[in-house]
């Protein structure tokens, strides 16, 4: 996956998770953005990881969400690993 579809899969999630109103809300407080976080950082790929970081802790929001955009299931985490920060680790 290119980086460019994993931003574009982050966005939607970012809605999806932006739509519930327990999800939203959860999610600011775990990552400490702000709401204009939100608006100011869509274009950062960073941050678009680190909405797939929290997506990706539950599986039941997985589905949802993938449920909710059509998407396999797979897609989130495969996004995740197409985006910053999400280097294979190699132990040695």
């Amino acid at each position: 996956m290119s980086p460019e579809q994993a931003e574009v899969i982050a966005i939607k999630a970012l809605g999806w998770l932006a739509g519930h109103d327990d999800l939203g809300p959860a999610f600011l407080g775990h990552t400490g953005a702000s709401a204009e976080d939100l608006r100011a950082r869509t274009a950062d790929p960073a941050f678009l990881a680190s909405v797939l970081e929290y997506l990706t802790m539950d599986d039941q929001w997985i589905i949802a969400f993938c449920d909710a955009e059509n998407l396999a299931y797979d897609r989130p985490l495969r996004a995740r690993y197409a985006l910053p920060g999400a280097e294979m680790m190699n132990w040695t």
